[in-house]
Order: C-alpha cells, then sequence, then structure tokens
C-alpha cells in the first residue's frame, strides 16, 4: 500500500459524512486517525444505513462506508478527566479533525487556541454547513439543505422537474475532499515552516467552488443565468442522453472532429442540414437535432451503438446502474473496491472505495476493517502511560 502519510496522526472527532469520509481519505495514504467517540454511542453513522441489524449492532452501513483503517477511542469530552486525556493525545497529534456546530470545540474549552497552547504545531480543520463565520454560520445544516442553498437544486433535472436533489451526498463529499486536500497542504507547509494552521472548511463555499466550471463563471463572467436542462449539455449539442431501438446512450460532442465521427458512424449527412451545420446551429436547434439523431439511434441497440461510436472515436456510454458498475471488469482491473472477508462486529464480508487515483508507489488502501465502539481506548490510553486499573476506573465512570 501506498503510505504517503505514515507517521500523521489524526484525532477525528467528526460524524456521518463530510467528516469521516475526509479522514479516511487520510488513513488510506498510511495516517494513523484515531477516531474519538462518545462513550455508549459513538458517531451517529454507526445506527444509520439500510441493514437495521447492522445499525443495531452500532455498525451502520453508512459507518462502514467511511471508517476503514481507524482506531476507536471513546472518551467523553464533558468530563474534566477526559478532556485532559484528550489534551495529552493533542500533544502528540498533527492533526485534529471535527465536524460540530461553529462554537462547540470552544464552549468545550478545546478551541484552536487552547490546542495551540498545548502543541503550537497542531493543525486544526473544522467542516461546518456554512463555516465558522458569517450571517449563516449557526445554521444546522445537512448535504440536502446545502444542495439547496448553493443553487445545485436549481440545475439539476430539467424544467419540469427542478429543482431536483443529486441523487447522492454531493455537498458533504465535496467539503470531504476538499478537508483532506487542505489538511495535506497544511502538513506540507508545517514541514517546511514548522507552523501550525487552522482550517476553515464550508460546505457551501465546497460546492460552490466545484459549480465554477460553467454555473458560477457562466454567471459572474458572461451573465448568464443556468437553468436546469436535464441531461442536456449546456455547451455543446449533440451531447446528453439519447433513447436508441433498446436502452439509452450518453453521447458527446464537444469537438467539430467528434461531431464528423458520429456524422460518420450514423452515415447520416447531418452538416447538409443548414440547422445543424456548425456548433452554434446545432445549439440553436438542439430539439431538432435530437429528433433526428433518436430516429437513426432506433435502429439499433444502446449496446450496438456503442461499440459504433467507440470504434469510430465519438465519445460515448452506457447507462449502467451502480450494481452494473461495480461489476464491470474496469474497476477489478483498477483495484477500486478493497474488500475485508469476516469484518469483526459485522460478521460477514465488507468492502469500501479506495480513493480515486493510483500511485506509482502502491494502492491507497488501508489496513483493517472499520472498529468496532470503543475496540481501541485500552490500547491508546495505554500509549499514554494508564494501566489496566486506570483504564476500568474510567471505564466505570463514564469518562471512557
Amino acid at each position: 500500500m501506498a503510505r504517503l502519510l505514515e507517521g500523521v496522526r489524526v484525532l477525528d472527532l467528526s460524524n456521518i459524512i463530510a467528516g469521516p469520509l475526509a479522514s479516511l481519505q487520510m488513513a488510506m495514504l498510511g495516517a494513523e486517525v484515531i477516531k474519538v467517540e462518545v462513550p455508549g454511542s459513538g458517531d451517529l453513522a454507526r445506527k444509520l444505513g439500510a441493514d437495521l441489524e447492522l445499525s443495531k449492532k452500532l455498525m451502520g452501513t453508512s459507518f462502514l462506508a467511511m471508517n476503514a483503517g481507524k482506531r476507536s477511542l471513546t472518551l467523553n469530552l464533558k468530563d474534566a478527566r477526559g478532556k485532559a486525556l484528550f489534551l495529552r493525545l493533542v500533544a502528540k497529534a498533527d492533526i485534529v479533525f471535527e465536524n460540530f456546530r461553529p462554537g462547540a470545540m470552544q464552549r468545550l474549552d478545546l478551541g484552536y487556541a487552547e490546542l495551540k497552547a498545548v502543541n503550537p504545531r497542531i493543525i486544526y480543520c473544522a467542516v461546518s454547513g456554512f463555516g465558522q463565520e458569517g450571517p449563516l454560520s449557526q445554521r444546522p445544516s445537512y448535504d440536502q439543505i446545502i444542495q439547496g442553498f448553493s443553487g445545485l437544486m436549481s440545475v439539476t433535472g430539467t424544467a419540469e422537474t427542478a429543482p431536483t436533489r443529486a441523487g447522492y451526498v454531493v455537498c458533504d463529499s465535496m467539503a470531504a475532499i476538499v478537508a483532506a486536500f487542505a489538511m495535506s497542504s497544511a502538513l506540507y507547509r508545517r514541514s517546511v515552516t514548522g507552523e501550525g494552521e487552522c482550517i476553515d472548511v464550508a460546505m457551501l463555499d465546497a460546492t460552490l467552488s466545484t459549480m465554477a466550471a460553467w454555473p458560477v463563471s457562466n454567471f459572474y463572467n458572461a451573465g448568464i443565468t443556468p437553468k436546469a436542462i436535464g441531461n442536456e449539455n449546456p455547451t455543446s449539442s449533440p451531447s446528453g442522453t439519447f433513447r436508441c431501438g433498446e436502452g439509452q446512450i450518453n453521447i458527446v460532442c464537444n469537438e467539430e472532429k467528434q461531431f464528423d465521427a458520429l456524422c460518420e458512424a450514423t452515415g447520416v449527412a447531418f452538416r447538409a442540414d443548414p440547422r445543424f451545420a456548425n456548433r452554434p446551429q446545432r445549439l440553436a436547434n438542439r430539439v431538432a437535432l435530437r429528433e433526428v439523431l433518436e430516429a437513426k439511434l432506433a435502429e439499433a441497440s444502446a449496446r450496438e451503438w456503442e461499440a459504433r461510436f467507440s470504434a469510430a472515436g465519438v465519445p460515448c456510454g452506457p447507462i449502467l446502474t451502480l450494481p452494473e458498475m461495480l461489476a464491470h471488469p474496469h474497476i477489478e482491473a483498477r483495484s477500486v473496491v478493497q474488500h475485508f472477508p469476516d469484518a469483526p462486529g459485522v460478521d460477514r464480508d465488507i468492502a469500501v472505495t479506495r480513493p480515486g487515483f493510483r500511485l506509482a508507489s502502491g494502492l491507497p488502501g488501508v489496513a483493517s476493517p472499520p472498529p468496532q465502539l470503543g475496540q481501541d481506548t485500552n490500547a491508546v490510553l495505554g500509549e499514554l502511560g494508564l494501566d489496566a486499573a486506570d483504564i476500568a476506573a474510567l471505564r466505570e465512570q463514564g469518562v471512557v
């Protein structure tokens, strides 16, 4: 496995998705991630997911997806003794990561200023819906709330169905990837200057940053308000999802040579029609072009057209279900999914997805499945010098 972050210790206080997915990226690259959880209940994601039996075991499918390779320490940060133990961990840590509502850590006297006093090199990263400052900072937020605020829902779906929620937690996920990037960047700067950092990641900011290419730039720099146009591509035609004799296919013709290849593969002289002769005309007459193209595509199945278009150099692809994609030989060839047979606490095989990149030095991945609640408490506290009797007393008193 690739161990680019080996030797980095992350104290992860986060819950659900936007936090745990970020620290998972760090764990996949070799960082030691200690998941600090509330005694007795832990991360709320332990109770979430489609399998009710796993949720009862505090190993919900949502938790399994985001927490492989981490150690679980239960610690009551509202107790003075728990707080003191946490600060001892901070003294030896590189990163403290949380996704509480802004101000929660300060109310515990565990904000960046307090942690920096213990460890001047500490990198503190907080993920929240709207950021640590600003008029909306104290509002509770979830992925769908941010999808609505960001404008994402307004451009998703068709004119008839928008606003439509994206099919997965895209804003949580974007914030997580941005946070992992920010923490890694801060680690690099610290390796040069020795300085720590305080990082404020907002789900709203992160989402807007990913919308920059077309929606935001078209509005700010071209004065065009983006609209929901379903499976159409706002910048080129024919580009989108098209019906075939059987099934549907995605086609993208961003370049003139790709449109010429489409003409050749279909045997239709589209350019002979002045409505389709050039890019501006095709955009202005996209509805008519779709009708003519789909009439031709009705002669064969999506699978057949995919083979023809691929051979001709036309960018295209099928519309797969998630199970179909996960069963595709390309996914196995690239080892996108990591499997853990007979995972403890789950008693079955589980799978997690790796980060979306490969390295010459090895595949990013983790060495262990998601932890049971508190399974590493004794080991982590033992590393601080506590003996079995000390830990037993703390457990009996609800500190761990």
